[in-house]
């Protein structure tokens, strides 16, 4: 005899939604990042922060496609180009078809190669790459690829921000340039030279040096080099733990000047310079956390931090990344036609959370934002960084920075 079994409206319900997540799928994203090793705490803080701008941005929202949620899958490619194609194959041996990755420009190089071998020979497969802190000019102009999109502004639209600051100080006479020995830091020593020479011809570079990755324990050597040189000021791209051994060499030689840089602050930099750094470390970028710009940005990083309370947002443009890529995906109307995703990519405004309108440059996916010159400062740091009390604080903006730079990208498409 047939049983027949009559379901309250809850339980009802509760099928209901358990059928239809059935139908569901997670959209994954490669996040390969160093998750051990030296730089181990870089990598970590980028992949909290992406798994929290998933979670809070999109799958709190009801996710993309009608129902689809983001899911961040970490590979730890230790800070390693031979690690980080391995790991690029295990991703898309999954599966997988969005990477991030930002950390090292040079391994963003063979990143984007593979990714362009990968593509071409297998075009129902496609993968794109979400480079969100990658800064290698080269990558969006001779290196340029279609399956490559910067969110992050490169090298040289920060150094013109940053040297224009510089050029308005009258007491800068001489500047020691240095910086990690690869494709970044070579970027950044060519285009302070440049703009140096174009803006301030009477400053000299007393100094232009690169120094190994990841390998240099004590920086006294190089911090002694720069008093010896009578520097007024430092200009530096490094980051991590170099940029802490490097910075903290420079401030216990005694030095006075400022110190011009990309990266100083959070994952333990911020703490470490504290008062000493006040006055002292300058930082240019795209982020704006102190003042904050709304009660929307406001109440996102106390969310962070609520979370993380030992952690910052020292990368705000991975939000954009997260929610840029959502909109993407709606607008395509698939998370597996990589093309028609990049091509609703192509030309994109978003309005940041973070108060600047983002414009994605079709022709060769830089994206186009505000630059930010801020100072460690313990003075208006709303939102302070390794919970020191210090945060870099927005005292300059160029709006727009690079929308009419030129490029040598030479776009080669689907």
């Amino acid at each position: 005899m047939r049983k027949t079994v009559k379901l309250g409206l809850g339980a009802a319900l509760a099928l209901t939604v358990s059928a239809s997540s059935l139908f569901a799928e997670n959209i994954k994203i490669a996040f390969i990042e160093p998750l051990s090793g030296f730089m181990a705490g870089t990598g970590t803080s980028g992949l909290h922060q992406y798994e929290f701008a998933a979670e809070t941005l999109v799958n709190a929202n009801g996710g993309v496609l009608g129902g689809d949620m983001f899911e961040i899958v970490a590979f730890d490619n230790k800070l390693s180009g031979k690690e980080s194609l391995v790991q690029l194959q295990v991703a898309i041996d999954q599966g997988i078809r969005f990477v991030a990755q930002g950390n090292s420009s040079g391994i963003a190089h063979a990143l984007i190669d593979a990714i362009n071998k990968h593509n071409k020979r297998n075009p129902d497969d496609l993968v794109m790459f979400l480079n969100y802190s990658a800064v290698d000019p080269a990558l969006t102009n001779d290196k340029c690829s279609f399956w490559h999109f910067r969110f992050d502004a490169n090298a040289d639209f920060k150094m013109d921000a940053l040297t224009d600051v510089m050029a308005e100080n009258e007491d800068l006479k001489k500047v020691y340039i240095i910086g990690q020995d690869y494709s970044f830091g070579k970027a950044v020593a060519a285009a302070a030279v440049s703009d140096l020479g174009n803006k301030r011809p009477d400053i000299e570079v007393v100094g232009n040096e690169l120094h190994p990755i990841i390998k240099v324990k004590d920086f006294t050597p190089y911090a002694r080099k720069i008093i010896a040189s009578e520097a007024d000021a430092v200009i530096t791209g490094n980051w991590g733990a170099d940029m802490v051994g490097l910075g903290k060499a420079i401030l216990d030689s005694g030095f006075e000047g400022p110190i011009y840089t990309y990266y100083a602050a959070a994952d333990g930099i911020t703490a470490t310079f504290g008062e000493a750094g006040k006055g002292s470390l300058y930082l240019v970028g795209t982020d704006q956390l102190n003042p904050p710009v709304s009660d929307r940005a406001a109440d996102y990083i106390t969310a962070y931090k609520t979370k993380y309370p030992d952690g910052d947002i020292n990368q705000a443009r991975i939000v954009n990344v997260v929610e840029m890529l959502a909109k993407a995906i709606n607008e395509a109307g698939s998370a597996t036609d990589i093309v028609a995703i990049a091509n609703a990519f192509e030309g994109m405004e978003h309005d940041s959370i973070w108060g600047s309108k983002i414009v994605m440059r079709a022709k060769d996916h830089q994206a186009i934002q505000d630059i930010h010159i801020s100072e460690h400062t313990d003075e208006g740091a709303v939102f302070d960084y390794d919970n020191s009390g210090y945060a870099p604080v927005v005292k300059s903006t160029v709006k727009m920075a690079g929308a009419d730079s030129a490029t040598t990208c030479d776009m080669k498409r689907p």
